[in-house]
């Protein structure tokens, strides 16, 4: 997977995991200038996952190594829970873009990103796919089975949104990125 303007691992589900700054290109495509300070901040991992049902499983345990190797073991569980909700949303938004469900095999399957990022006391996950489509906040009855990801992103999270990243000189590049802060 390429998405301009980031560091990629090509055909990789390896992760990356830092506690020093480094520059960010990522950061020019931030909309908001509160959230592209937050993108800046010393404590950096990224993972990318296959769109398929197994990587929220992944992306969990990722996000669980990380925080205990950042001390913020404490966040792990909210983390851990905002994490499974808005990489199956990816998933299930990557599936409409990517092969039909019943033929999807590994090597098939479309990329996503995720990265964590934190100042030591709050966290930022973000999560993009290759779907254009934002998420829409569905009102679920009492027997829905699906439908209140994005109401737990949002009871969780001190901040949550999503956007369509811009490329070089505006153009909008494919996807968007669903992010959530979780703070202490």
């Amino acid at each position: 997977m390429t998405v301009p303007g980031m560091d990629t691992l090509s055909w990789s589900s390896a992760a990356y995991s830092r506690r020093v700054a480094r520059p960010s290109a990522g950061a020019a495509l931030l909309p908001d200038p509160e959230l592209a300070a937050m993108q800046e901040w010393p404590l950096r991992s990224y993972l990318e996952l296959r769109a398929l049902p197994a990587s929220a499983h992944s992306a969990r345990v990722h996000a669980n190594n990380v925080l205990c190797e950042w001390r913020l073991g404490a966040l792990a569980d909210t983390v851990e829970l905002l994490v499974s909700e808005i990489i199956t949303n990816a998933v299930r938004a990557s599936a409409d873009i990517g092969p039909p469900r019943p033929e999807i095999v590994h090597a098939r399957a479309p990329w996503m990103r995720f990265w964590l990022t934190s100042d030591g006391s709050a966290v930022l996950i973000q999560v993009w796919d290759g779907d254009r489509h934002l998420p829409v906040r569905q009102d679920a009855g009492p027997d829905a089975e699906t439908g209140r990801g994005l109401l737990l992103v949002e009871a969780l999270s001190a901040r949550w949104g999503c956007y369509a990243p811009d490329g070089p000189a505006g153009a909008r590049l494919a996807g968007k990125i669903v992010w959530a802060v979780c703070a202490g």
